[in-house]
């Protein structure tokens, strides 16, 4: 029985109302429509064929100008958002204009970046979803390559944040971490105060990191009071030729880090070697990795007992092991005399240890001392 319309019931749409309302591609109208051949290995799309309007105004993607003249045609396809969750591929006729002021240059879109192969609201849709997912979700949700998610975001990011402004920075912290696979690395510049972002680069050395302090601009590099950093010679290398008059600051957490590298690891082989005709001992030395290098709070109540039947059973592991947790206190100091009275201290400790990797460790981190110390003038 057919319905006929009422306030409650309008009519329903035509083809062309409804190509309308979910199109919205100004310029253009909806030519052939159907589905691209059912393929066992990819997922059923549809596709659209979008013809250009002939009275449409045609404007230069370049300076904006209207344009008459047609320099070429050419045929793209272009993602839009799914129907009702099928992907859609649209096959769009792009005309390059004769531009009296830019050349052959493509027209204008709204709803399409100038070299875009998915549409505005699509990427619209995608860099919503990536502030709250991570890209390779967001790319397989949508059936796009994480390289297209990855450019899309950055863009909405430039777009909505614009430039980072580096005026009235005083204190930086710079810090590598990798990339892809294998050893490639890249290095972040942060406003510790703030906790934001300035600026990221690919590559940790003197070279890469250059281009930030260009940034700066010679009163930037001037205003610079301080820069956190683990103790890369290169950082601090460049650091001291851009801006000699800020403190060099070495953070807790690296000096922690390489203080497990490369004193209680080291030990730590050192005596599971020394143990090889003790296979049980061996083992249980080991095995005890995460164990000696997790902070004390943070080891459970079954494993502390473990930990201290460790200890207590090898005298290495348990001078090193507590010298850790001492070298922690001198970032507590307030005064510079009572930290330099403290680190003299641990110092003389260290070295009468009789441990070669510790005994190494110090002596290394004494040259770096000023480094240390000033952490006590700068908190953040």
């Amino acid at each position: 029985m057919k319905r006929e319309p009422t306030a409650d019931h309008p009519p329903p749409l035509t083809g062309a109302e409804l190509a309308e309302l979910l199109g919205e591609w100004k310029g253009y109208q909806l030519g052939t429509v159907g589905r691209l051949p059912v393929d066992p290995d990819h997922p059923e799309e549809i596709w659209l064929e979008l013809r250009p309007c002939p009275e449409r105004v045609k404007r230069c993607s370049g300076c904006q100008q209207c344009v008459d003249a047609v320099h070429d045609t050419e045929e793209r396809w272009i993602r839009d958002l799914p129907i009702l969750g099928t992907p859609v591929q649209l096959l769009v006729q792009r005309c390059r204009l004769a531009c009296p002021c830019c050349g052959p240059k493509l027209e204008h879109l709204d709803w399409l970046g100038r070299y875009q192969r998915v549409t505005r609201r699509l990427a619209e849709s995608v860099a919503r979803l990536a502030r709250v997912l991570p890209l390779q979700h967001v790319a397989d949700y949508f059936g796009l390559h994480w390289g297209t998610v990855k450019a899309i975001d950055k863009r909405y990011l430039e777009e909505t944040l614009g430039a980072v402004d580096l005026s009235g920075v005083e204190v930086i912290a710079l810090d590598e971490f990798a990339i892809q696979k294998g050893h490639r690395y890249a290095t972040v510049f942060v406003e510790p105060r703030r906790k934001q972002v300035l600026w990221v680069c690919r590559g940790r050395g003197r070279e890469d990191i250059r281009p930030f302090f260009a940034a700066l601009g010679p009163e930037g590099r001037a205003r610079l009071q301080a820069a956190v950093m683990d103790m890369s010679e290169a950082y601090a290398e460049e650091v001291r030729s851009q801006c000699p008059q800020a403190e060099i600051v070495y953070d807790l957490f690296h000096v922690a880090v390489k203080y497990g590298r490369e004193v209680v690891d080291r030990v730590r082989v050192d005596e599971a070697n020394r143990l090889r005709a003790d296979k049980p001992a061996r083992a249980v030395v080991k095995g005890a990795r995460w164990l000696l290098l997790r902070n004390r709070e943070n080891i459970a109540r079954e494993d502390r007992v473990k930990l201290t039947e460790l200890l207590a059973a090898n005298r290495a592991l348990a001078t090193v092991y507590v010298l850790k947790d001492d070298l922690k206190r001198l970032w507590d100091y307030t005064y510079e005399g009572a930290a330099q009275r403290f680190w003299k201290e641990w110092y003389g400790r260290a070295m009468r240890s009789r441990i070669e990797p510790l005994k190494k460790f110090a002596r290394n981190l004494k040259d770096r001392l000023g480094g240390i110390l000033a952490l006590r003038f700068l908190r953040f």
